[in-house]
């Protein structure tokens, strides 16, 4: 990679109707630990994430709590800001709110841009609409008259005058898009779904809302009667942040990374990226698209109680496990099923009794037997082609298999007996685990930053740390 070029990489922005799940902690933690690597090949590296606040569904929150809407973002932002330093995220990344005085005049100069250019009009329609997903379904989006994705939700009816963006006039520029850039979507079968969809025809979809059915919400330019629709807002958050459009050049950030869940796949890599052609500015360079988190096969979802918080995991597991579980546990591109004992499970087997274990035991052996801290080399056993790809558990599954290996050698080859008998012989042995341990080490610091510094550390002094993993309760 050249490394004077600079890194931009940001996340979808979560929706503030209720607390943070372990869906965005996973988006965050990739996009971070994918931040940290890009820091290590020397990139200067812009990491994004933030909150998305306007909408229905908060208004709607808003009204049940007996709160306005801007007290009910306030109130439940304070936890998605917290998420960052409870996660270990690099403390220089940014977090935009869409409530934030710029980003609101950065949605409206998108907005005038678009309209500049014939893409946005005023038309009366009628469309069928989920409001779980505040967005307009066609039929075929339907399953039995129900959004597969909110199926309890009852699909509404709306008529209404409103603002239209010119989606259908994007079809072919994005297939263009897709074309020339057979890496934009990661994984490739997720270009293949929106390459399927834009084939299929684009319909134009509405863009603001009356402010007497919905007042929520970004003011439209230059009419008072109308606010933006959320996601026409929000998709903008990803210039914004750059100090566009003051910038026009984006600060040098633009174009970059978007990290998001396959909920997300047609608003990232279809509405968004034709946002971008309408207003003359350049496309994202990729997007990233995984899976969902499930338990007991079923989608994690507050009505079923069977969300788990963030911040319970890094009660139970703390924070560099955390992200471990996350990152090498969680697929990066399908359902996985989580469940709290596969968590025990490969918390107790993967880093208790794997890397804790193991470092205990090489480190021990040092301090006892070798006279002088190991001198090492930086190397990496890390997967960085896999890592590039976004195929985070691949390389940490690399890395255990290295941890494994070490675990064989102790067992074959007994140092801690050897030294009885040969004590150049053991020494040699536990020179080569030590350096082996370093490699992994180096290997850890995009993904447990704190962990691989500790092992850094103890190597450097020859002592065995303190336990880096404690044994669970109950």
């Amino acid at each position: 990679m050249d490394q004077k070029t600079p890194k931009y990489i940001t996340t979808t922005l979560p929706y503030v109707n209720s607390k943070p799940h372990i869906g965005f902690a996973t988006e965050l933690v990739r996009a971070d630990a994918y931040a940290r690597y890009c820091k290590l090949q020397g990139h200067e590296v812009f990491l994004n994430t933030g909150t998305d606040e306007h909408g229905q569904k908060i208004c709607d929150k808003a009204q049940e709590e007996g709160m306005s809407p801007q007290e009910f973002v306030d109130s439940l932002v304070v936890d998605f800001k917290q998420l960052l330093p409870e996660l270990g995220v690099l403390p220089e990344a940014n977090f935009v709110r869409t409530t934030d005085e710029h980003h609101k005049k950065a949605a409206q100069e998108m907005w005038r841009r678009c309209k500049a250019n014939r893409d946005i009009y005023k038309a009366t329609h009628q469309v069928k609409y989920c409001k779980g997903c505040e967005l307009e379904k066609t039929d075929s989006e339907l399953e039995h008259g129900k959004c597969p994705l909110h199926p309890t939700t009852e699909i509404e009816v709306r008529e209404e005058e409103n603002y239209f963006f010119r989606f259908s006039k994007y079809q072919q520029a994005l297939l263009d898009l897709y074309t020339s850039n057979p890496h934009f979507v990661v994984p490739d079968y997720r270009l293949a779904e929106i390459k399927k969809f834009v084939e299929g025809g684009l319909q134009d979809f509405s863009v603001s809302r009356l402010k007497t059915k919905m007042a929520w919400g970004v003011s439209v330019p230059d009419d008072e009667d109308h606010v933006m629709y959320v996601w026409f807002d929000a998709l903008t958050n990803y210039i914004s942040v750059t100090g566009w459009p003051e910038k026009e050049d984006f600060g040098g950030w633009w174009p970059g990374v978007q990290f998001a869940g396959k909920d997300n796949l047609r608003q990232q890599s279809a509405i968004w990226q034709a946002m971008l052609l309408s207003a003359g500015l350049p496309n994202s360079t990729q997007i990233f698209i995984g899976g969902f988190i499930t338990s007991n096969g079923q989608k994690m979802s507050k009505s079923l109680g069977n969300v788990i918080s963030p911040y319970e995991l890094t009660a139970r597991y703390g924070t560099e496990a955390t992200r471990y579980l996350l990152l090498r546990h969680v697929h990066p591109f399908e359902d996985t099923d989580v469940t709290w004992e596969r968590l025990d499970e490969w918390y107790t087997a993967n880093l208790v009794n794997g890397l804790g274990n193991l470092t205990a035991r090489i480190m021990k052996m040092a301090e006892t037997h070798l006279d002088a801290p190991v001198t090492v080399t930086d190397v990496t056993s890390m997967d960085v082609k896999a890592l590039e790809h976004f195929e985070f558990q691949a390389v940490l599954d690399g890395i255990w298999a290295g941890i494994g290996a070490m675990d064989e050698y102790i067992t074959e080859n007994e140092p801690f007996k050897v030294v009885k008998t040969d004590k150049v012989l053991a020494q040699e042995m536990i020179e080569k685990l030590v350096r082996d341990l370093h490699e992994i080490a180096e290997s850890l610091v995009p993904f447990m930053p704190q962990t691989a510094e500790i092992i850094l550390a103890a190597i450097k002094e020859n002592k065995k740390p303190e336990n880096l993993f404690a044994r669970l309760e109950g």
